[in-house]
């Protein structure tokens, strides 16, 4: 699962570059790399928090699950400031048109997030339930057939 304190901070760090570039005057294509690491924090906390929405069993078990809620409220809370604070620096440096830009470029780095990173996170998240359930599998017949056989002796 992806941390959302990691996220959170990654995007802070993008977000403070993306608004000094944009105080000195910089063109935001010449701020590429800041906008797609914004944008991909944005969206790896948007994932955390569909994941911890339907946790796996195993994770129910420990309950650690609200806790993981918190910090991803909290973080989604500071996500939402800083779009909000972007939204206004850009609108009054660059015009309503680059903010508009900015969303098709979120949209974009979203989607191939969603496609690559956060599908194989997914199939390994799969791997790891299904293992634990065919150990927990193996260990409850394995307690079983043991039972029934020290009951025949």
């Amino acid at each position: 699962m992806i941390d959302p304190i990691t996220a959170i901070g990654l995007a802070t760090t993008a977000f403070n570059t993306l608004k000094k570039g944009i105080a000195v005057g910089k063109d935001l294509q010449d701020m590429g790399s800041q906008l797609t690491q914004w944008a991909g924090a944005i969206s790896d906390l948007d994932f955390a928090e569909r994941q911890n929405a339907k946790p796996p069993w195993y994770k129910t078990l420990g309950g650690g699950v609200q806790a993981e809620a918190m910090e991803i409220f909290a973080a989604k809370k500071k996500a939402e400031s800083m779009r909000k604070e972007l939204k206004d620096y850009i609108c009054v440096m660059y015009g309503p048109s680059h903010w508009e830009e900015l969303l098709r470029i979120e949209a974009d780095i979203r989607k191939q997030k969603k496609e690559h990173d956060h599908k194989q996170i997914e199939m390994k998240r799969k791997i790891i339930e299904w293992g634990a359930g065919f150990v927990l599998f193996l260990v409850i017949t394995g307690s079983f057939v043991g039972l029934v056989y020290l009951r025949t002796l």
